[in-house]
């Protein structure tokens, strides 16, 4: 083999291991958006996935509104959990009652409702997934919250959740 052939082989060589280099690794994590639904009466003020903030939600509704994200694995494993955390208004309607917005009535009222807010927070597994997709958190009554965040959604039959929209809290919750 002559000099030039041996030198074009090993710059080629050289070249093709260095561009492996430049292809970026699969992650193994990345940011979900995040999608709440209340299935009681109370509205969800506030609340996050592992710190990252989901939408604030009407009593009986949800979906439709997402905020980002919270970061998860792009494949599921046995045992994956995440950290939900969120403000409860028991009341939600209260202000139906109140004096004008404005006035120092109307502030003096907010500030004694406010104060009726309940805030709390759960380690929750999270359903199996395919695929990274959406995270869907459930408010369930007795401060319950069951997670999916699959590509997969609410009304689907291949959705792991079948919660009504309308669930009632029972005269007394079950210790946690």
């Amino acid at each position: 083999m002559s000099r030039v052939l041996i030198r074009v082989l090993w710059l080629t060589l050289i070249s093709g291991l260095a561009l492996q280099g430049c292809t970026p690794p699969k992650p193994v994590r990345l940011g979900a958006p995040i999608e709440g639904y209340s299935h009681t009466s109370a509205a969800i003020n506030r609340f996050s996935v592992n710190r990252g903030g989901g939408p604030n939600i009407s009593p009986y509704s949800g979906g439709g509104k997402q905020n980002c994200c919270a970061s998860l694995p792009v494949k599921w494993h046995p045992g994956l959990t995440v950290v939900v955390e969120w403000e409860k208004d028991p009341d939600p309607y209260a202000s139906a009652n109140w004096p004008p917005l404005g006035t120092d009535g109307y502030r003096a009222a907010y500030k004694l409702h406010a104060a009726k807010y309940t805030r709390h927070r759960a380690v929750v597994p999270v359903a199996q997934y395919e695929d990274l997709g959406i995270v869907n958190v459930h408010f369930l009554p007795c401060n319950q919250v069951a997670v999916s965040a699959g590509t997969t959604y609410p009304g689907r039959p291949d959705y792991p959740f079948h919660f009504p929209q309308k669930m009632q809290e029972p005269a007394t919750c079950p210790e946690s």
